[in-house]
């Protein structure tokens, strides 16, 4: 059988999801808790890979296992590996799945949030990236819209990456406060540190450093380092992946 399992963690002491080979990793950590807890050994695989400190309030991943359970026996899984795993991992729900159900591959879509606080907070520190100097939020917002004229964010993506395409479909891409400034994107996919270096370059829109046609000019350049810098990942929060469906065994799953 096929699962997917629903989880959120708090990034701060993790090198990312993805297994390191010189630093802990929540995939890691998920994984061998899992094949303590199941007594056989569980390859547990991804929605994406977030980066070093990068969080995720929704993270989805997929895993097999020999022997079917029923709803009470992946109940008893769920507690069970909420006691074992550390505070900064929660394990939300285990869901049964079609086969060729894939974590990474069937998701249709992805959101993250970044948030941004004007006002120093002993609070949020953690969790939201602190930039005191005023920003014209509407210019932002303004700017961010033209992301849905484009498919190739190169301008964006970390270099030397292994992927075949920087090609992805952004469907939404809007600033609010909520109290503190948040950053929405959704996206088919993304591609390493796209989050962030659209942040950082939205900030210099904000700031009056780059001008709407500038912020074009950038994405079409397809060039990393005509874009702003990255933003702090503590701030980014993977929020949300959406699936089809007929992926699920049972309705009203996902």
């Amino acid at each position: 059988m096929r699962y997917f399992i629903y989880l959120s963690y708090d990034g701060a002491r993790y090198h990312g999801w993805q297994i390191q080979p010189n630093g802990v990793s929540v995939q890691e950590v998920l994984q061998n808790a899992l094949s303590t807890l199941l007594r056989q050994p569980v390859e547990v695989t991804g929605a994406g890979r977030t980066d070093a400190g990068v969080n995720a309030s929704l993270m989805v991943a997929h895993f097999d296992f020999e022997a079917e359970s029923s709803s009470a026996e992946i109940g008893k899984i769920v507690n069970r590996l909420n006691r074992f795993l550390p505070p900064d991992i929660a394990i939300h729900k285990i869901v049964p799945v079609r086969p060729d159900a894939h974590a990474r591959f069937s998701a249709t879509s992805r959101t993250y949030h970044y948030y941004i606080m004007t006002e120093k907070s002993p609070f949020t520190r953690h969790y939201a990236y602190r930039f005191p100097q005023p920003l014209d939020i509407d210019l932002m917002n303004e700017a961010a819209q033209t992301l849905f004229d484009y498919t190739d964010f190169t301008s964006f993506s970390k270099l030397h990456t292994d992927v075949k395409t920087n090609n992805c479909r952004i469907m939404q891409a809007k600033w609010e406060m909520t109290p503190n400034l948040r950053f929405t994107i959704t996206a088919d996919r993304f591609l390493r540190n796209m989050v962030r270096a659209i942040v950082g370059t939205l900030i210099d829109v904000g700031r009056g450093i780059l001008t709407i046609e500038e912020f074009r000019e950038i994405i079409e350049k397809k060039d990393r380092c005509s874009a702003g810098t990255s933003v702090p990942g503590n701030a980014l929060f993977l929020a949300d992946i959406t699936y089809p469906d007929n992926l699920f065994l049972l309705p009203s799953q996902q």
